[in-house]
């Protein structure tokens, strides 16, 4: 690599107070899990954490209130106890759940448990009365392959109040220091409301010892009356810096950088600065991670913003062979209800995504920070690199938070760059990447976006493989001059705009035919049909009418087969028109092939070139010179 220049320095305006990051003693019982009866918001439904079975009951965050004859229980998503997960990965071997009642006539208690295939058991029973605590307890050596633990109350003959309920287990030896670090660029409004989550819970900031925000961007989460009040709550333990934009690779790092330094036994807690944040899942993952014999990362669910009881994956894997991430880990549910739905076979991850996840700082100490990628696949890459070094990654089940929901985001775009460059990346550092099949599923891909009449998107997947060919040098600024020229240079192509559907240049309404796509192509007659569809391109055998495609149908087979396709955009918000424009495709077709075959002569050495230089480019060094720091200090 060649000799890094460094980067200046953007000046915080505020000071950063480092807090203290220290064990702390370990108390009598250890709380895991909380009984938390209600969301952060209306939006969520109170189902997701208490069921009403039978009769009538009012929810609040930490109080049941049962009338006369009701059943209520925690089978549910946040309310299930992960059995299954802590029997595995950690050392509990035994859980007790205890609770406050209070009722002027009997009452009944049932814990109950389901196994991996989803049967439901009662493992014990506790009758009551009159005000005071019960306690029931549940040995762990029935749950290997999944299987999770709830309550079941019934006010049997007259109204009951439940309280304070709390899953319990032995202690360890000491209480690992935990800090939080929250990178965000332009999205003050909702980076202060997830500090305000955070501090608004007393139980969860009494155990988090800093929380780091690391501000990127122009509009400053300081600014906000909201940041101010939360500031003043949380004292010393607010961390307030800023830089330059870095990408989410580059705040999370930070975050990383600054509480490895302190201590070398913290745990990390990543957070999107966008997210709904659930308080009790950030207990859940530090107290988890607390109980594992050896350093472990733990992640949370992304459940879906606009869709508040839909769960994105129970936990994800990558395939390095095809570039994909996000693969659905075996037995994992997707895109399911959770008020109807339950997770009970144990799914073990692959990594975990940083919308929340969890990492201990000795696996920094090992394995070093991530790569200095800006954006996407940088949280895949560390969770393969940890994995190949000993560090398993726990995605745990009951322990979400809510993220902008993946199928409203539009891929054309330039995050196209970072997609197929950092996956290749990884790939290279992780894989052997076969030349000629990797190439071919290359050539595919852009070839579909042609014929697809996004010529923008096919360029900026080639300028992303060409950069990859580049090698390591092209990390060195962080990413920082590349977001610049890819957006410049996908301006040039008309179809990467997005118009509003009452304003299409060139274009009447009464113009537009809806055409929705009809059964795709055999599997294996995809590549014929491609090469169908790019000479008929060619020759102009297009059909001349203007075919208005809703984005699900929006196929490359379907969208080709017209001279002009006004496509609606994933977001909803607006349309892509798309022309066939000949001279484009072919120039675009002529750059992949010499660029594929430049792929498969050089890519076994630039691998290498990669491999070389992971541990500079993951260095407290290179990473305070992104940062304009003097490591020395």
């Amino acid at each position: 690599m060649s000799k890094p220049a460094p980067v200046q320095p953007v000046e915080e305006t505020t000071a950063a107070v480092r807090s203290a990051l220290v064990d702390h003693a370990a108390p009598e019982r250890f709380v895991v899990h909380r009984g938390v009866f209600t969301g952060p918001t209306p939006r969520v439904k109170d189902d997701m954490y208490a069921r009403i079975v039978k009769g009538k009951a009012h929810r609040q965050r930490f109080t049941l209130h049962l009338e006369k004859g009701a059943t209520v229980d925690t089978d549910t998503y946040f309310g299930r106890f992960a059995a299954s997960y802590f029997q595995r990965w950690t050392t509990v071997t035994d859980v007790q759940v205890r609770f406050r009642h209070d009722t002027a006539g009997p009452a009944r208690v049932l814990l109950r448990a389901s196994d991996s295939f989803g049967s439901v058991r009662t493992v014990s029973t506790a009758d009551f009365d009159g005000a005071g605590e019960c306690v029931l307890d549940a040995t762990l050596d029935t749950f290997l392959d999944g299987g999770s633990l709830w309550v079941e109350f019934t006010a049997i003959d007259a109204p009951l109040d439940i309280s304070d309920l709390a899953w319990t287990v032995d202690a360890p030896e000491v209480v690992r220091p935990a800090a939080i670090a929250i990178c965000t660029f332009n999205r003050a409004d909702d980076c202060t409301d997830t500090l305000a989550s955070i501090a608004g819970d007393d139980v969860l900031a009494s155990t988090v010892d800093a929380v780091y925000v690391v501000d990127q961007g122009t509009d400053h989460v300081s600014d906000r009356p909201l940041f101010n009040r939360v500031a003043q709550s949380l004292g010393d333990k607010l961390v307030y810096l800023r830089q330059p934009n870095l990408g989410g690779a580059g705040g999370f790092t930070r975050g990383m950088y600054e509480v490895s330094a302190v201590n070398d036994r913290a745990n990390v807690i990543l957070m999107d600065d966008d997210i709904l944040c659930e308080p009790e899942s950030i207990l859940r993952m530090n107290a988890f991670a607390n109980l594992t014999p050896e350093p472990t990362l733990v992640g949370a669910q992304m459940l879906y913003l606009m869709n508040p009881d839909r769960l994105h994956v129970s936990a994800e894997e990558a395939d390095l062979s095809k570039l994909k991430a996000g693969r659905w880990a075996v037995g994992a549910r997707a895109n399911a209800n959770m008020v109807k739905k339950r997770q009970d076979k144990r799914v073990d991850a692959g990594y975990n995504a940083w919308w929340s996840c969890l990492i201990p700082a000795e696996v920094i100490s090992k394995i070093g920070l991530p790569l200095p990628l800006f954006f996407q696949w940088d949280d895949i890459e560390y969770g393969i690199r940890a994995r190949a070094a000993g560090y398993v990654t726990v995605t745990l089940p009951n322990a979400g938070v809510w993220h902008a929901d993946f199928h409203w985001k539009d891929r054309d775009d330039w995050a196209k760059y970072f997609s197929i460059r950092n996956s290749l990346i990884a790939a290279a550092l992780h894989s052997d990447i076969e030349p000629k099949a990797m190439g071919k599923l290359l050539a595919r891909e852009i070839s579909q976006y042609v014929v697809s009449m996004q010529y923008g998107l096919a360029y900026t997947m080639i300028r992303g493989i060409e950069d990859f060919l580049a090698g390591p040098d092209v990390l060195v600024d962080g990413g920082q001059s590349v977001l610049k020229s890819i957006r410049d240079e996908r301006s040039r192509f008309p179809e990467t705009v997005k118009h509003a559907p009452g304003d299409l240049p060139g274009i009447r309404g009464a113009d537009l035919v809806v055409r929705p796509a009809g059964f795709p192509p055999r599997k294996d007659r995809l590549d014929l049909v491609l090469a169908k569809r790019v000479a008929f391109q060619l020759a102009g055998r297009t059909r001349r009418e203007i075919a208005s495609i809703p984005a699900a149908e929006a196929q490359w087979w379907h969208v080709s087969l017209f001279e002009t396709a006004v496509v609606t955009d994933a977001s909803q918000s607006g349309v892509r028109i798309r022309r066939r424009d000949v001279a484009q495709a072919k120039e675009l077709g002529e750059r992949t092939a010499r660029l594929i075959k430049r792929f498969r002569d050089e890519v076994g050495a630039v691998s290498g070139r990669y491999r070389a230089a992971v541990p500079q480019l993951t260095s407290r060094d290179n990473w305070a010179r992104l940062y304009g720091l003097d490591e020395s200090e």
